[in-house]
């Protein structure tokens, strides 16, 4: 069976790598290993939404990273934002790798980092954004849950922000962040990839 990196417990052999990365203006120091998503550097995808997510006007409240990998967008978030941010996935390698870089980084005690297959394990009722570079990968199924269980644990005037390139599923992700919310953004289209926000209104 192909081993993916949504895989649990990934049973690929190691080969960590640390590299340095410039996120939101600081040098970030990332100890990556095999079995992890973009383990080389950090993906485009994941570095537009960094880019364009802003807090200012969000709610009270933690964010919430769904698929967080070994943590570049939790923990560039956390440093940019005077945000406490919690970082979810379901590879246990790479929330390993997750703890290491936030402790690398200096920023353990701005994050939580732990277990979670989708929302299964989330610990707040109410978030003031979620973002998700979502595993494509594990199909289009996996994908709208992660858009649509997002409504409920969304704040009142809270986002949703996720990034996902044209070719692997924006448009009908778009029509599924539509449907959910009522109101869907492009903030951001970047060599083929599109940063989608839709904000909870239920006034």
């Amino acid at each position: 069976m192909t081993e993916h990196y949504y895989t649990n417990q990934p049973d690929s052999m190691h080969h960590r790598e640390e590299w340095s990365f410039e996120l939101v203006g600081k040098s970030f120091a990332f100890m990556t290993d095999a079995g992890v998503f973009s383990k080389r550097g950090v993906d485009f995808g994941s570095r537009v939404l960094i880019d364009h997510f802003d807090a200012e006007d969000l709610p009270a409240g933690a964010l919430l990273d769904v698929g967080c990998g070994y943590g570049p967008i939790g923990l560039a978030l956390a440093y940019k934002m005077d945000r406490f941010v919690e970082m979810i996935d379901v590879n246990q390698r790479a929330l390993d790798l997750a703890q290491e870089n936030a402790q690398h980084n200096h920023l353990a005690d701005k994050v939580a980092i732990y277990s979670s297959d989708i929302y299964q394990n989330v610990r707040q009722e109410k978030y003031s954004g979620i973002v998700s570079n979502p595993p494509i990968r594990a199909g289009k199924k996996v994908v709208h849950q992660i858009l649509a269980e997002a409504y409920p644990l969304l704040a009142e005037n809270g986002v949703l922000t996720v990034v996902i390139q044209k070719k692997q599923g924006a448009p009908s992700a778009e029509k599924k962040m539509m449907a959910v919310f009522g109101n869907v953004e492009i903030l951001a289209r970047e060599k083929g990839y599109y940063v989608l926000q839709s904000r909870k209104n239920t006034a």
